[in-house]
């Protein structure tokens, strides 16, 4: 269920992207809002128009990180349950690395947590980090995390610059284990002030790669909780996943959130943030691997004040054996309620068998705008060999033209055939109203236009009265193709509504994929 509150700005945030040929030089990724043509809320009236989602094309090479040789920390599995961000002028990932000692019993001890970073986000290296001993060497790319023999499943993490502590600057969160009386999985954050060196937020101890029961942050209970980490109105969120009961029931693991304001205390009330419409019928007890299902929570791009999301496709059935993975796609304007912008779409479907990506694929938290393209990073893991436990894939790419996640296209289902000629409707849509600080520069994402094509865009008041001098045509396809006033757009009142006409004789050619609004210089 999607909360409908007021928004003030309907938006995200382009992060990490290099600027466009065709895009303005002073186009400023870090301040610009966004709509998105998928996006319901921040798009609310329209007719006329279909969206069409698209799905990423996979890298030719993937995977573009592979598992290292017998031996080294990383030989039986690169799992990216993990993140990757652009910092300092490379993109730097963390993952969890599986050796292959399979003399050493204590499994969750062999799983690490591990690093590897990019200058183009292709090409990965796995630095010799020199801090951790494995099999006699400091020569390796492992992490430090604090001491403790922490068995790492699933690791999140987010630099927050806003942090005045700079030992503080970078957080993780990391799904480690607690076994009681069988297998459970929680919550335990670190901190860094570099992202090679870690430690906890509390002094905690463990025993056998374990933590002990007074040390959790939150109930005893099977929550896997990092399948996201992000910020949002000042508040922490771990997203995971839960299949425990809830105040409505569902069918098997639904999306949950716990949420800490300060990264150290956890709250220990949460909020179901995502269920798919099948998880509605409940099929009952000793049935909890069967059914449609979300599987390991959702990865976040945080764009600001609208969050993309990547969740897992849980495909259940009776047998271990027969159980698949593939990934969805969602949204959300309140950080709390995500929904699908296309019902049950499969935004990545797994490899086929015999690829590396077979079974099952896996949502990493990592989103990257680079050039005229979207990276979208993930991992792999095949549910059918659950008992038998394969090596782990690595991590994959999948592309999309820059921000073109979907795109609203002229409806012409509608036009009547014959003698039945229905009157001409106009495509167009309207946002909801967007509070404007100071003068604002639009940029437009778009393909299909030209001399016969074009969008008409035009400023109007919250009331949707029409702002003299702000109205543009654009006929130029592009990423960020800059758009033209009348008058300087430093006047505007507090809060705008954007309307948009698909025009000309080729309007049924355009594509509209977004509209960015930042301040002016």
């Amino acid at each position: 269920m999607i909360r409908c509150t007021p928004i003030s700005i309907l938006s995200l945030v382009l992060m990490g992207g290099v600027l466009t040929a065709n895009a303005a030089d002073d186009f400023d990724e870090a301040k610009a809002v966004t709509v998105f043509a998928f996006d319901s809320i921040s798009i609310p009236y329209s007719q006329n128009l279909r969206l069409e989602m698209r799905q990423p094309i996979r890298h030719a090479e993937n995977p573009v990180v592979k598992r290292g040789p017998s031996g080294a920390p990383d030989a039986l599995g690169v799992q990216f349950y993990g993140s990757i961000i652009k910092d300092g002028g490379k993109y730097r990932l963390w993952y969890v690395a599986f050796d292959d000692d399979t003399e050493n019993k204590v499994a969750s001890a062999r799983w690490r947590a591990a690093y590897a970073e990019s200058t183009d986000g292709l090409n990965w290296t796995k630095p010799d980090l020199g801090l951790v001993e494995y099999k006699g060497s400091k020569s390796n790319n492992l992490l430090d995390m604090g001491g403790g023999p922490w068995g790492f499943v699933n690791l999140k993490v987010l630099k927050d610059d806003a942090d005045p502590d700079p030992s503080r600057r970078y957080k993780m969160t990391a799904h480690v284990y607690f076994r009681s009386q069988r297998r459970l999985g929680t919550l335990l954050p670190f901190v860094s002030a570099d992202g090679y060196s870690w430690k906890p937020v509390h002094e905690v101890e463990s025993v056998k790669a374990e933590l002990r029961k007074e040390d959790l942050l939150l109930p005893a209970i099977h929550f896997e909780p990092s399948g996201g980490l992000y910020r949002w109105e000042g508040m922490f969120y771990a997203c995971g996943q839960n299949a425990l009961n809830a105040t409505r029931p569902y069918q098997g693991r639904v999306t949950r959130m716990y949420r800490s304001p300060d990264f150290v205390h956890w709250l220990p009330t949460q909020s179901i943030g995502f269920v798919r419409e099948p998880q509605h019928q409940v099929l009952g007890a000793g049935r909890s691997l069967e059914g449609e299902q979300t599987h390991e929570g959702i990865s976040v791009w945080n764009r600001r004040n609208v969050l993309l999301g990547v969740v897992g496709q849980w495909h259940g059935a009776k047998e271990w054996r027969d159980i698949t993975i593939d990934l969805g796609f969602v949204l959300s304007n309140d950080g709390l309620n995500f929904r699908e912008p296309a019902h049950e779409w499969t935004f990545l479907k797994r490899g086929e068998d015999g690829t590396w990506d077979q079974g099952g694929v896996l949502q990493g938290q990592g989103f990257e705008n680079i050039g005229d393209e979207t990276f979208i990073y993930y991992g792999a893991w095949d549910p059918r060999h659950w008992k038998d436990s394969p090596a782990r894939g690595g991590v994959g790419l999948a592309k999309l033209p820059r921000d073109r996640f979907g795109d609203l296209v002229v409806e012409t289902a509608g036009k009547g055939r014959g003698d039945y000629q229905l009157p001409k409707i106009t495509s167009e849509f309207v946002t909801a109203a967007i509070s404007v600080k100071g003068a604002q520069r639009f940029f437009l994402n778009a393909d299909g236009l030209g001399p016969e094509a074009a969008l008409k865009i035009e400023l109007l008041s919250a009331g949707e009265t029409p702002l003299p001098g702000y109205t543009s045509i654009i006929r130029q396809s592009g990423f960020q193709t800059p758009v033209a006033w009348q008058k300087n757009a430093d006047d505007l009142p507090e809060r705008i509504r954007i309307h948009v006409t698909f025009e000309g004789k080729r309007s049924t050619d355009i594509r509209f994929s977004a509209l960015y609004m930042q301040p002016a210089k």
